[in-house]
């Protein structure tokens, strides 16, 4: 119905109009993507067999954008580190070669917070990236470039990647689907900073997409071989799936108390599930999430099974520069000298104090083990469970700082490697994405991507910014 350059210049003309307010597309490849685009109405053109076209390149013509922590060919690749400021990329992240060849086409790459190491993205590099629904609020981290441009319907599907929640806040804080697949299944390689020791097992790429429906494929396509460790071709019966909910994480000190709005949103899909789909959802309690930020410290800092160290945040500031003392950096911060954010100083200084109490680490580092295995367990091999994406909807910009954990509803799920869907549920009072998280157990992916499908056609899903 309409030519792929068509499709690709909309977009063209749609980030054109918004990204000025959001800043979310830090460099563009519009002429490239236009090529590309002439390219493949050439291909449909000359007609060679439809069917085989639709099976050879699934994402023929689509938009996507990429987080600029992944090389994307000819694009910068800085991570926000003033540093790197003049990086290119020379070679494309291996799951970004993979939507290439299924046939997307890149538009540009997407803002992330300083060496992906915060929930708001901003850096000396690029600046802050705004929340479409509020141009007052943060729009999440790491990959909240990618939650911001996707929201603004200024691309179609897009590349993120989560050690925290990374890809899960940025999609709850603007309304989109999300996905952190089972650990070790989509490759990571091609970022920057990619993960040592211990994070290689909880650092994970996924996809990004305003639509339920495209995030399956999509995984697919940026698994490739490794797509036969998940069970994407079983069929889901809705009704047979244990659902489990959890309506908050206990009542850690260092975190906030989850949202009203929130927790509505939450029972109104319990009331939907019970009521449409005939099932009993379990309300239970996992006493060891309480910990779920202290847990997460400590694995995420832990030596690899190789006896690997993690990669101190302090080298990678100076990234292959002098060491970073995150004390003078405060000072200079303080008189505005500083190439760095205030949260990657921070980060800084509490990683030296986190050393301190060796003790005290090997023993949360025992407790997330042991609830690891507590998970896979209660959720065996039918269950998802409801938990909330994070205790407040989107925050002011800088408000993070006063609420520097409020990630644990998102990190604990990496340590643990279990598999979560971010779904978005409509809007709050003040016209924010509401949403929901749903987990299951280790390769069990196509049980939450169902839930997503199913939840989307009962709440809407994505509304598009300004509608209201």
């Amino acid at each position: 119905q309409v030519t792929c350059v068509e499709v690709v210049q909309a977009y063209v003309e749609r980030i054109r109009e918004v990204n000025p307010l959001i800043n979310a597309l830090v460099k563009e490849r519009f002429e490239e993507a236009l090529q590309e685009a002439r390219q493949v109405d050439r291909l449909l053109a000359e007609g060679s067999g439809d069917d085989c076209l639709e099976e050879k390149f699934p994402f023929l013509g689509v938009p996507v954008t990429v987080k600029e922590a992944f090389s994307l060919h000819g694009m910068p690749n800085t991570s926000g580190l003033v540093n790197r400021r003049n990086v290119i990329a020379t070679s494309d992240a291996t799951v970004v070669s993979r939507l290439k060849q299924a046939g997307a086409i890149p538009l540009g790459v997407t803002n992330c917070s300083e060496l992906c190491m915060w929930y708001e993205s901003s850096n000396r590099v690029y600046g802050r990236t705004n929340n479409p629904y509020n141009l007052q609020r943060i729009v999440g981290g790491s990959s909240g470039g990618e939650g911001s441009v996707l929201a603004a319907a200024c691309s179609v599907i897009g590349v993120g990647s989560d050690i925290g929640g990374s890809i899960r806040m940025p999609a709850f804080f603007n309304g989109v689907f999300g996905h952190k697949p089972t650990t070790g299944v989509v490759p990571n390689d091609g970022q920057f900073p990619n993960a040592q020791g211990m994070q290689t097992s909880f650092l994970c790429t996924g996809p990004m997409c305003r639509y339920a429906e495209d995030l399956e494929p999509m995984l697919r396509v940026m698994a490739g071989p490794g797509v036969h460790k998940l069970k994407l071709n079983t069929k889901v019966s809705l009704e047979k799936i244990k659902f489990l909910c959890m309506d908050h994480d206990g009542g850690s000190v260092f975190v906030s108390p989850v949202d009203k709005e929130i927790l509505q949103a939450q029972k109104k899909v319990v009331e939907h599930l019970e009521s449409d789909l005939g099932v009993q959802v379990q309300h239970v309690s996992i006493n060891k999430m309480k910990y779920s930020f202290q847990i997460w410290s400590a694995m995420i800092s832990s030596k690899g099974s190789d006896g690997q160290e993690a990669q101190l945040f302090t080298d990678l500031l100076g990234d292959h520069g002098k060491p970073v003392w995150p004390l003078w950096e405060l000072m200079k911060w303080l008189v505005g000298m500083s190439s760095h954010t205030l949260p990657a100083i921070a980060l800084g200084l509490v990683e030296k104090l986190v050393k301190l109490n060796p003790g005290g680490h090997a023993k949360l580092v025992s407790m997330g083990k042991s609830l690891q295995a507590e998970m896979e367990t209660l959720l065996g091999p039918d269950g998802v469970l409801l938990y909330p994406s994070h205790p407040t909807v989107a925050p002011r910009h800088h408000s993070p700082l006063c609420m520097p954990f409020n990630f644990a509803y998102t990190a604990i799920f990496n340590v643990l490697g279990l598999p979560v869907t971010q779904c978005p549920l409509g809007l709050s009072s003040e016209g924010l994405p509401l949403g929901i998280q749903l987990v299951a157990a280790s390769y069990n992916d196509h049980l939450t991507l169902a839930v997503a499908r199913y939840l989307e056609e009962a709440f809407g899903g994505w509304v598009l910014p300004g509608k209201v």
